[in-house]
């Protein structure tokens, strides 16, 4: 019997949640992301046509060969996967790969993964866009000429194995030179008085700067003069000269874009970009309510577009009216205005419904799930709501014939900050509320407090601002952002510090050699005008075939140039000395990149050949916090492997298990399944819900769907090759090249 339709999407998570808005006259599957690509052996591209030769990707054959036996049974074929170039290409892909006539191919895209989105774009499909196709196709031949001609070079000249990258090693190069910045900078002395003082109509003191004379503000820059001011304002009376009184209006933030998401989530959740992004997939592609069944939560998170649906705004105007009152509403919906560049392809990041308040479905997510989309749902709202309403007061003291400034503000109508208050890198200090001062009223002083202080150097960056930066000069787009920082940081060119983004030694080599020889490829500028080739490319003004072949024409004179001025010999990379001392021959140890991580090792090798576990392998700080006491919780190394500990032990004893996220959902509750180990060491599966929902199995689980109900198929056999649905007990032979490995 024949199927009517085919729908083909990415995650099997996604396909199983469409499937329940489709019914019966439609096959849903996965196609699990890309079926081909360039080889990774070779270059795959022809330098003088730019044709690339695709290769079915490895592990892939059975479920191609599954997939083209679905298509030909099919009425239709709805290529289904995601709103974005990335999923233009991969439709493309997967028309050619299962030999698709052209006649029974419908293109179809969801914003957002609701019932209702889904059965309107099934409703009007469209061929495959090749202008899309053609910018993501360029992006990947680009990358993989700049990569494949580049790294030889690097492995001649520092060590095998590097890599380069056309959009990596513009951001290496931009942490790198932070860091220069930071090394070079000179401090610079200024100090700073503060006047404490108290109104006679007021029990309480406050706080006024120094600010200079009336005319112009004055510095103090060294204890001397300092104290030559201090010695003019001795027996000075403290008298208020002026009071400006006024009110300011403060706008809310727009909706989340990706970036913004990224920041925002970091600043307030302390969540690593890519953390943010897999947990908004999640929402994305659908979370289990009961009654409502697989419900996408948020709109599409890859985007860089304010724009947002008027139906959904009118939504939000009689949420905000019922739930804070008609006082709260603006006039007219807030629209907001898309930066420049932007592609604009899809919504701002929001809630799909206003329906599903994060409070009312809360025990159905993740703790993680839960904190992000109510970041979301705060922010979207608060994006709809009128300005808030501050009071501010200014006055001016004079004593002598210098003045001292203070100021205050309160709130006069909260509007938007009700519900929300975005974020800051850097945290402005507050201001209080000033008493009720009378101009020509005198003061009296409580103290005067002097400070010396020292100018600050430039921060490193975090993750949020490099991924702001990032976005304010134009590299990369929304769906690179994570992916780059994550390929640096695998890569071994940059490091975590805290929160902070810290060059390797081995990053500072291969930049400088990359700015000597390829000075144009981590050029910032040149970066940015191929990422707006690219969207030209996109929207059909520029063809890729040329952008291409005048891209070779200057990189092959560059690649030709460093072949001859290259000097010959290696670049050493430079050892981090540590501050412990070898017991055997006291030299400072220094830190090497082993197997297992990173230990200490004797630089008089090999004539000390003594090494030791680096201390910081064992106990590493994490964002998570003791449910016990509230301290931050450490990672471990123990017996059986990493674990979580409280920080404040002995007095706290509290572990917790290192668990690993694996791509099956729990039978029971639809939560994700948590590779753990038991006491033993081995390895057990239970959902992440738990407590709460206790399933545990030693079933391994793969990353294959049951047939009959859509759950998640587990090993029953590896020799005989079987799978088991542990929710209905349906057995089916196993369709993976590989499982979960233990």
């Amino acid at each position: 019997m024949n199927m009517a339709n085919l729908v083909i999407l990415e995650s099997p998570t996604k396909a199983h949640t469409v499937k329940g808005f489709l019914g019966s006259g439609y096959k849903v599957v996965a196609c699990r992301g890309h079926v081909r690509d360039l080889p990774k052996s070779k270059l795959g591209v022809d330098l003088e046509t730019f044709e690339p030769s695709y290769i079915n990707i490895r592990g892939k054959g059975e479920l191609i060969d599954q997939l083209r036996k679905d298509a030909k049974a099919a009425g239709k074929v709805y290529l289904a996967t995601d709103p974005d170039r990335e999923g233009e290409a991969i439709a493309w892909h997967l028309a050619e790969v299962l030999h698709i006539p052209p006649q029974k191919v419908c293109r179809v895209t969801f914003n957002e993964i609701t019932k209702t989105a889904v059965k309107a774009g099934i409703k009007a499909p469209r061929a495959i866009d090749m202008n899309l196709v053609d910018s993501q196709q360029s992006r990947r031949i680009l990358d993989r000429v700049v990569g494949y001609r580049i790294s030889p070079f690097l492995w001649k000249k520092v060590r095998s194995g590097l890599s380069a990258g056309r959009v990596q090693s513009v951001v290496t190069r931009m942490i790198v030179d932070r860091e220069l910045e930071i090394r070079a900078f000179q401090p610079e002395e200024y100090w700073t008085l503060t006047a404490t003082l108290k109104a006679a109509s007021s029990a309480k003191a406050f706080e006024a700067k120094f600010h200079g004379t009336e005319k112009k503000a004055v510095s103090v820059k060294n204890e001397a003069q300092m104290k030559a001011l201090l010695s003019e304002l001795e027996g000075k009376d403290y008298t208020v000269k002026t009071i400006k009184k006024g009110t300011k209006r403060q706008s809310p933030a727009a909706p989340f874009t990706t970036s913004t998401l990224q920041q925002e989530a970091s600043r307030k959740l302390s969540f690593q970009s890519s953390r943010t992004m897999r947990v908004a997939q999640e929402l994305y592609e659908g979370v289990n309510i009961p009654g409502e069944g697989e419900v996408g939560l948020i709109t599409y998170m890859r985007t860089d577009s304010l724009r947002i649906s008027a139906e959904i705004q009118q939504q939000a105007l009689a949420y905000i009216g019922g739930q804070y009152g008609s006082e709260y509403v603006p006039a007219s919906a807030r629209v907001y205005k898309t930066r420049a560049g932007a592609q604009d392809a899809h919504e701002a990041i929001r809630p799909t419904s206003l329906a599903f308040e994060p409070s009312s479905i809360r025990k159905h997510l993740t703790s993680d799930q839960f904190r992000l989309y109510k970041l979301i749902w705060d922010r979207f709202v608060a994006s709809q709501m009128k300005d808030a309403l501050i009071d501010t007061v200014s006055a001016d003291i004079a004593a002598g014939k210098y003045i001292f400034r203070a100021s205050g503000n309160t709130v006069k109508f909260p509007g938007f900050l009700a519900v929300y208050e975005e974020g800051r890198d850097e945290e402005k200090e507050r201001e209080g509320k000033l008493p009720a001062l009378a101009e020509g009223e005198t003061l009296v002083l409580k103290g005067l407090l002097d400070e010396q202080k020292f100018t600050q150097p430039p921060s490193r960056y975090t993750e949020a601002s490099m991924i702001k930066t990032m976005e304010e000069n134009g590299i990369g787009r929304p769906s690179t952002y994570t992916p780059t920082i994550s390929t640096i940081l695998e890569r071994g060119y940059v490091e975590r510090d805290g929160k902070q983004l810290r060059p390797t030694p081995l990053g500072e080599v291969t930049t400088q050699l990359m700015k000597e020889s390829f000075s144009e490829i981590v050029d910032y500028d040149f970066t940015a005008r191929m990422e707006q080739s690219l969207d030209d490319i996109a929207s059909g003004e520029e063809g890729g075939n040329e952008f291409l072949r005048e891209f070779w024409k200057g990189f092959s004179v560059t690649l030709d140039k460093a072949e001859t001025t290259l000097a010959e010999g290696r670049v050493k990379v430079p050892d981090v000395e540590s501050d412990q001392v070898c017991e055997l021959c006291g030299r400072k140890m220094v830190v090497k990149n082993g197997r297992y991580g990173k230990f200490l090792a004797c630089p008089g090798y090999p004539e000390c050949k003594n090494t030791r576990p680096l201390e910081s392998n064992k106990s590493v700080e994490t964002d998570l916090i003791c449910e016990l006491c509230g301290k931050p919780m450490v990672l471990k190394s123990g017996r059986y492997g990493k674990f979580y500990a409280c920080s404040g032990y002995p007095e706290c004893k509290n572990i917790r298990q290192m668990t690993r996220e694996t791509a099956a959902l729990c039978p029971k509750c639809g939560g994700k399944i948590l590779a753990k180990r038991s006491r033993n060491g081995k390895t057990y599966y239970g959902c992440e819900k738990h407590p709460t929902c206790d399933f545990m199995t030693w079933s391994v689980p793969t990353q294959q769907v049951c047939t009959a109900c859509g759950k998640s198929i587990f090993v029953k056999s590896r020799v005989k090759k079987l799978g088991i649905c542990l929710a209905c007990g349906h057995e089916e032979p196993l369709k993976e090249s590989e499982s979960e490995q233990e």
